[in-house]
């Protein structure tokens, strides 16, 4: 399976910002600079979606997605976006359930579970991210957060492994790693992704991505682990040079 490398730009950049970092990108993707055996996603801020994607155009392995959206096709939603909007952007991916939906905007678990269905019910792919709070991991409720995320989230879907395989991933990301500079360590990645792996039961063909401050200095070490299918990327996915160093890990 290629290792999947994903960049969250979370609501940083210009449009001219996102495209220029977009261009090296590509030129990088195009020249092959990049291992044949990886696949490239990238989730820019909805108003950068178009040049970003035509920046990446016809480049191999290469996904671009929006951040977040809306389960309706349209209506009196102010401040929203829908599925056609991002796909008229260029775009057939989406995040859903990262932690900052969850924990500063108030996502709950079955809204999660609703867009998830929904993205995918309207041919979207899905990366479905899933993880603890510190406060829970230091209160042996490890098993019991991921349970419940995974299970809320798949239970509605009529599953198809071979179909979803292409469409849906999981990304772990513990929320006291996201964005502090503190990083799992070894036995803690091994710890939650064969959990997630086995909570995934016959389904556990799905990639599971691992996020929260990874950099270029830990890439290799992370993607050599085992059930560790990719990582998601945020602060040090905003860098053309280091984002590429990652790639390239």
């Amino acid at each position: 399976m290629a290792k999947i490398i994903a960049a969250n730009w979370k609501m940083n950049k210009l449009r001219s910002e996102a495209e220029d970092v977009a261009k090296v990108l590509g030129q990088a993707i195009r020249d092959k600079k990049v291992p044949a055996d990886r696949t490239i996603m990238v989730f820019p801020p909805y108003l950068s979606l178009p040049p970003v994607a035509k920046a990446l155009e016809g480049c191999e392995r290469t996904l671009v997605g929006a951040q977040n959206f809306y389960p309706e096709e349209s209506g009196a939603f102010t401040g929203e976006i829908s599925l056609p909007m991002i796909q008229d952007a260029g775009a057939h991916w989406v995040l859903v359930g990262h932690s900052e939906r969850r924990h500063i905007l108030m996502e709950s678990d079955e809204f999660i579970a609703k867009k998830t269905k929904y993205a995918l019910d309207h041919g979207f792919g899905v990366v479905l991210c899933i993880g603890e709070t510190l406060e829970e991991r230091e209160g042996g409720k490890l098993n019991e957060v991921l349970a419940r995320q995974i299970s809320t989230a798949l239970e509605p879907l009529p599953f198809d492994v071979q179909t979803l395989e292409k469409s849906l991933m999981i990304a772990y990301e513990p929320v006291w790693a996201i964005g502090t500079g503190k990083v799992a360590g070894e036995k803690e990645v091994l710890e939650a992704h064969g959990l997630v792996k086995e909570l995934l039961g016959k389904h556990s063909v799905l990639p599971v991505l691992y996020g929260g401050s990874v950099k270029p200095g830990n890439a290799a070490s992370l993607l050599a682990l085992d059930n560790v299918d990719g990582l998601l990327v945020g602060g040090a996915s905003l860098a053309a040079e280091s984002f590429l160093a990652i790639i390239n890990a």
